[in-house]
Parts: structure tokens; C-alpha cells; sequence
């Protein structure tokens, strides 16, 4: 085995991080922003009123109204929840007249069950 930061690295290890570039290669790979937005995302998610809300958006646009009766919840409650999907860009809303109806962007399509 070979030392590498003070830390003993199984052999093959090493050699396939030495054809990559090294661990500052490597370390560079990672995208900050990327792992962001998907941590972000990931956590809108990890509510299952939220996943509801996402399912039902994925079968076709609805209004507040029937979501509201659809999840038995409150104004308040849903609203929260719409604006978190909203937020991290899995769901658009549009004012139509006196109701806002929701989709589901092409973002919230790729992480939709």
C-alpha cells in the first residue's frame, strides 16, 4: 500500500486517482452549486403531502381548490406546500381569473415517482 495525505490508500486506489488527476482533480469535480440545488430539492421531497402535491400535478394541472379538497388540508397548509415545490422549481403556478392553477415544470417531471 502507498501513503497518500497521511492516510494509508489501498494500491489500486491510487493508481486509478493518479489517472484521474489526483485528489485536487477530484475534488474539483464537485459541483457546489449543483449539490445545492439538489440537496434543495431532495428535501422539498422528503414530505409526503409535498410527493402527493407532485404526483397529482404529474397527471395533469389543477387548481388550488382541488388540491385543497383532494389532500383535505388547509388554505394555509397547502400554500406552504406549493410554495416550497414552487421555490426549488418542481411546480409553476398561473393566475386565471380568480384561480391559480398549478403545473408541473419539466424539473419536477424528472424527479416525480
Amino acid at each position: 500500500m502507498i501513503y497518500l495525505v497521511d492516510l494509508e490508500v489501498p494500491e489500486e486506489v491510487e493508481e486509478e486517482l493518479e489517472q484521474s488527476g489526483g485528489v485536487l482533480e477530484l475534488k474539483k469535480s464537485i459541483d457546489e452549486e449543483m449539490i445545492e440545488e439538489q440537496s434543495d430539492i431532495y428535501k422539498a421531497l422528503s414530505d409526503p403531502l409535498r410527493l402527493k402535491i407532485l404526483i397529482l400535478l404529474g397527471k395533469q394541472d389543477l387548481c388550488v381548490c382541488l388540491l385543497k379538497d383532494m389532500l383535505d388540508i388547509a388554505d394555509s397548509k397547502l400554500s406552504y406546500h406549493l410554495s416550497i415545490l414552487r421555490d426549488v422549481g418542481l411546480i409553476e403556478g398561473e393566475r386565471k381569473a380568480n384561480f391559480v392553477i398549478y403545473r408541473i415544470t419539466e424539473k419536477g417531471k424528472r424527479f416525480s415517482p
